[in-house]
């Protein structure tokens, strides 16, 4: 199967823009576990136009059922506590979408991602980018990014971090990052890297693709 084609030929359907660049960082026919999967999007995606051996752990009960309706291999489970079930190396990536703020605790949730599989991609919401900085400075109010929330005390999202938060997080852990994305202000896709010290300031979102220091190059 060539990468972006479909089994039946036809060509891939549009997905979310941040799930595109993830699936992008993605190498056909790989072993792939997604956590916190949701609705399957990804994972579906995958699966059909990628040819990977795609499983996936989700909270929710909605989102198993609405996985499992579209014939994905996922399972019920909590990130912070059923990683360390999985043998080392057993995926070549795992998939950390929107949901590491949300973990009680991220930087072993990271550490286990690392071990089980020899790549892991993350992407979380930028708390350090100009609008929220905004709010915070002359509303005096947190936001609320993400899911169904409508007041800070209703959200989902546990630890906070921004672009630098996570590249400190990274360097503690001594990964390699192989590629940084960020989503802007206005949805372009660039590589961090370009925005120099205004990363911060001017990413929605941070796409990050790692790698154990002992795994080999791409």
């Amino acid at each position: 199967m060539t990468d972006g084609a479909a089994r039946s030929g036809a060509p891939a359907p549009a997905i979310r823009r941040d799930l595109q660049i993830i699936a992008d960082m993605i190498g056909p026919g790989s072993r792939v576990l997604d956590i916190g999967c949701g609705d399957g999007a990804l994972l579906y995606h995958l699966v059909n136009f990628k040819d990977v051996d795609a499983r996936g752990i989700e909270l929710s009960q909605d989102g198993v059922n609405s996985c499992v309706s579209r014939g994905l291999s996922v399972i019920q489970g909590d990130a912070d506590k059923d990683l360390a079930d999985y043998p080392p190396a057993a995926f070549d990536y795992a998939v950390l979408s929107q949901t590491l703020q949300a973990t009680r605790a991220p930087r072993d949730l990271l550490a286990q991602l690392l071990r089980i599989a020899t790549r892991v991609v993350v992407s979380f919401t930028n708390f350090g980018q100009l609008g929220i900085r905004w709010r915070l400075a002359w509303e005096g109010r947190m936001p609320v990014i993400g899911g169904a929330a409508e007041r800070w005390y209703d959200t989902e999202n546990i630890h906070l971090c921004t672009i630098r938060d996570f590249q400190e997080l990274c360097q503690d852990l001594d990964v390699v990052v192989e590629r940084a994305v960020s989503l802007d202000l206005s949805g372009r896709a660039r590589a961090i890297a370009r925005f120099g010290p205004f990363a911060n300031l001017r990413s929605r979102q941070g796409i990050f693709l790692l790698r154990r220091q002992d795994a080999p190059a791409a």
